[in-house]
């Protein structure tokens, strides 16, 4: 119990300002940061370490908003998930409205099964829930999610969207 209480003394700001980022909602987020904490607790036996701790805590985070987001039935635009979806990282800047609609054009380019995976992945679906949607293996899916990713990036770069 002493690391929980370690982790959310480490972790709290990070995960609320994040949290906070996405529900606009100081109440909200205190809720969901909880539930965050809760989750960890339940589920810290099921950590493999693939990535960091804080890593960890924010897709716990991520995906209890998501959860909230179905249940409360709230309206979540599509360019506020393409956020999260082309960011590498929680703390990257915030994305300009003219960049957004450049990703939304590249990705209007390509072919049904990338839009869809891709489609997917923002809205919080696994690579498992996508391979069985798409008729793919779980790999095929993470593999077409990383190289669109990266075609996205190096295009934006290419254009100067830093």
């Amino acid at each position: 119990m002493k690391e929980i209480e370690r982790l959310y003394t480490l972790y709290k700001d990070d995960i609320y300002g994040y949290l906070l980022s996405l529900t606009r909602n100081p109440d909200l987020s205190e809720d969901l940061l909880s539930e965050t904490f809760v989750n960890a607790i339940i589920s810290i036996g099921r950590f493999r370490a693939r990535s960091s701790i804080k890593t960890w805590l924010f897709s716990i985070a991520r995906n209890i908003w998501l959860q909230s987001i179905h249940k409360d039935r709230y309206t979540v635009e599509y360019k506020d998930l393409l956020k999260l979806y082309v960011s590498d990282s929680i703390d990257e800047k915030l994305i300009t409205m003219e960049k957004l609609n450049r990703i939304d054009k590249l990705l209007s380019k390509k072919d049904y099964r990338i839009r869809k995976i891709v489609s997917m992945r923002i809205k919080g679906y696994s690579f498992a829930e996508i391979a069985g949607e798409v008729g793919i293996s779980e790999n095929s899916a993470r593999v077409i999610d990383f190289r669109t990713k990266k075609w996205i990036k190096n295009i934006l770069e290419e254009e100067g969207f830093n």
